[in-house]
C-alpha cells in the first residue's frame, strides 16, 4: 500500500472530470490498496477559488460547510492532510523554485511523509527528493 497526495487539481478532476487525468494516475486514484490524501493547503486555496467565482461545482460543496466538504472527501475514500507546524517551516526552507505557498505547503507535506504526489505541475519535478506521479 502507498500514500499519495493529491495536487488540488487532481482532486477537482477526481470528483468532476476523471477524463482529464492520465490513464497511470488515474488506475493509482482507483486502486482501493492506495491511501489518497488531499492537503488542507490545496482545500484552501480551491476556497478561495471558489469565493472569486471560479469554481462553481466546489462552490456548491463549500457552501454546504466543513461537514459536507469531509463527507466528499469520504465518499472518494479520500482523507485530509491537516497542515503541521513541521509542515510550515519545511515549506519555509525550500528552495524557491515555486513561489505558490499552498504548492509550496503541499510539497512540503509529500516529501515530511514520504507521499507520492499527483500533480500536472511539471515545476515540481525541480524539487529534489519528491516522488512524483503525473496527472
Amino acid at each position: 500500500m502507498a500514500s499519495f497526495l493529491l495536487d488540488s487539481h487532481v482532486f477537482l478532476w477526481a470528483k468532476e472530470d476523471p477524463g482529464q487525468i492520465d490513464e497511470k494516475a488515474l488506475e493509482t486514484i482507483s486502486a482501493p490498496e492506495n491511501r489518497l490524501f488531499v492537503s488542507l493547503a490545496g482545500l484552501w486555496e480551491l476556497a478561495i477559488k471558489a469565493g472569486n467565482g471560479k469554481l462553481p461545482l466546489y462552490s456548491l460543496i463549500i457552501e454546504k460547510g466543513a461537514d459536507a466538504l469531509s463527507k466528499s472527501l469520504h465518499e472518494s475514500d479520500m482523507e485530509l492532510m491537516p497542515i503541521e507546524m513541521s509542515h510550515a517551516l519545511a515549506a519555509a526552507a525550500l528552495p524557491q523554485h515555486h513561489r505558490d505557498p499552498f504548492d509550496r505547503l503541499m510539497i512540503a507535506q509529500a516529501l515530511a511523509e514520504n507521499m507520492i504526489l499527483i500533480t500536472r505541475d511539471t515545476v515540481f519535478a525541480r524539487y529534489a527528493g519528491l516522488n512524483l506521479l503525473r496527472a
